[in-house]
């Protein structure tokens, strides 16, 4: 069955590549960019390479744009079955050591992170909740695990993983909160992928390889699991 299907942040990436293996399988997939020109660049690439994806400019840290999203797929689709709330910032260039990092630093993680996240996904519920099998995936990292960081003296970046934590934080509540009306909530993380994000840096897998650790958890179905956070490998993490 053909699903209807969002991931945003999708013009490069990660998410570009999720867009890809969804399209290939046939479903309705919506490429969400926040420059119009670069979502149409990614998806005249996609259309050169044999596959219609639908195009919507969103900017999660826009309400406007984000209830212009909404708008745009209720009136073609009705429904959305899958939200993939891929789209988010690291910063790793910038100073994100505990004892110097600043709290501007911090609000702009915070900002596509979390609160872009949660507005995102209370925007499109009313569209999720018209899906009779509908899927919430929320694009994470292992450094997000307070157990896995606590063990670890590595990549202690404050405003990225805390940022990230926080919406950790909020797929549990989520997927507590919407468990009785059967929509899944999980956190994926791809684990460590050469993209943008982290300027290319050397030893990640790529960006298709890291879109495929996410790409049955987008597609779970109805008897699926939910409020878990899932490593590359498909096995459960600690939060």
């Amino acid at each position: 069955m053909s699903k209807v299907i969002l991931v945003t942040g999708s013009n490069a990436g990660i998410g570009f590549e999720l867009v890809r293996l969804l399209a290939e399988r046939g479903h309705s997939v919506y490429l969400a960019s926040r420059n119009e020109a670069s979502g149409q660049k990614a998806q005249a690439q996609l259309k050169a390479d044999g596959l219609h994806v639908n195009l919507v400019q969103l900017d999660v840290t826009d309400i406007k744009s984000i209830v212009a999203a909404k708008d745009v797929i209720e009136n073609a689709e009705g429904r959305l079955d899958v939200l993939v709330n891929n789209a988010g910032t690291g910063l790793l260039d910038k100073d994100q050591n505990a004892t110097t990092v600043s709290l501007d630093v911090i609000r702009e993680a915070f900002e596509p992170n979390f609160f872009g996240m949660i507005q995102t996904t209370i925007t499109f519920l009313p569209l999720l909740r018209a899906s009779s099998q509908a899927v919430i995936l929320n694009v994470a990292t292992d450094m997000a695990s307070n157990n896995h960081q606590s063990k670890s003296d590595y990549l202690h970046v404050v405003a990225y993983n805390t940022s990230k934590a926080a919406a950790n934080s909020y797929t549990i509540a989520l997927a507590h909160e919407l468990r009785g009306e059967g929509i899944k909530v999980n956190a994926v993380t791809p684990g460590f992928t050469s993209t943008k994000l982290n300027s290319f840096r050397e030893g990640g897998k790529s960006a298709k390889a890291g879109a495929e650790c996410l790409l049955a958890w987008a597609l779970l179905g109805k008897d699926g699991p939910t409020g878990l956070f899932i490593d590359e490998h498909g096995k459960e993490m600690p939060w």
